[in-house]
């Protein structure tokens, strides 16, 4: 199985942020912009949470505010889970799940090296396992 460092190759590593005093709908301008369902929140180019489409929805809309005025900061999830760049992607798939989250900043030691979606790990184990079932197709087919 490959690693997150591996699909990061493959996929690109480019991160997209936002800072925490500005507005929600920068954020979302942000996220259209790049076709993505969430930013980091940085500072000083660390990492001080996320905010993805559902956070604005749910916490935005749904409270009754307005996205041009509420700032990031009072939507984002601050506990933020992360991964190692040298890690599997079955354990980043299950990190998901047991957490139900979306994304996951991936880091090589301290250094952040991207930002994963459940959809690009998805992709990768379909893939694997795809070229596994081909493999095995050809070895009986001999």
């Amino acid at each position: 199985m490959s690693t997150v460092r591996d699909m990061l190759r493959r996929k690109g590593s480019e991160v997209y942020s936002v800072t925490a005093n500005e507005t929600v709908y920068d954020a979302l301008e942000m996220m259209a912009k790049h076709n993505t369902g969430a930013v980091l929140v940085m500072s000083d180019n660390a990492v001080e949470g996320i905010v993805s489409e559902r956070d604005c929805v749910r916490k935005v809309d749904l409270a009754g505010k307005n996205a041009k005025t509420t700032k990031v900061s009072e939507i984002m999830t601050v506990k933020v889970i992360g991964v190692e760049a040298s890690q599997d992607l079955e354990e980043c798939m299950n990190l998901m799940i047991d957490n139900n989250i979306r994304h996951l900043p991936v880091y090589d030691g301290a250094k952040l090296m991207g930002l994963i979606s459940v959809r690009d790990v998805l992709k990768e184990v379909v893939d694997y396992q795809r070229s596994l079932i081909e493999q095995l197709e050809q070895y009986i087919k001999g």
